[in-house]
């Protein structure tokens, strides 16, 4: 009995740690994401500037000045609110990041690793029992 504790709470600190690989891969790509999201918004509305003279150049440049980096910016604030979630071992961050990393995949090569590799984490066993945990909770205040 004390060998199969003692198993479970290496393996605990083992999910432990992928949480923290997990949330910190979140952040990460997150805040590069957003850099990404602006870097397209200024590159896109400095092309604009060359298609002056054309009326369906300029309307399709401003459609994707703007809803590219709404996107990415929107899908990368999510990863980034999950990351920092998952960090603090909130149960709502570990729905959030599932969701951001299913819809990462299609983000070939870099996307897809990242994604399975968070779903793979996000769904096992222990992390689940492990967000479920009281012990996370805040000690109460004592009036």
């Amino acid at each position: 009995m004390l060998i199969k504790s003692n198993f479970s709470i290496m393996e605990n600190s083992r999910m432990k740690k992928h949480v923290t690989v997990v949330g910190s891969i979140q952040i990460g790509f997150s805040v590069l994401g957003l850099l990404a999201a602006s870097v397209i918004f200024v590159s896109l509305t400095f092309a604009r500037g060359f298609a002056e003279g054309d009326d369906t150049g300029q309307m399709v440049l401003r459609f994707l000045s703007i809803s590219l980096p709404l996107l990415i910016g929107f899908l990368s604030t999510l990863g980034l609110v999950g990351g920092i979630g998952l960090l603090v071992y909130k149960p709502w961050a570990r729905y959030i990041v599932i969701v951001v990393s299913a819809l990462g995949c299609v983000n070939i090569p870099f996307g897809t690793v990242k994604g399975v590799y968070c779903i793979w984490v996000l769904i096992q066993d222990d992390t689940i029992k492990l967000f479920n945990t009281d012990q996370h909770q805040p000690a109460p205040v004592i009036a």
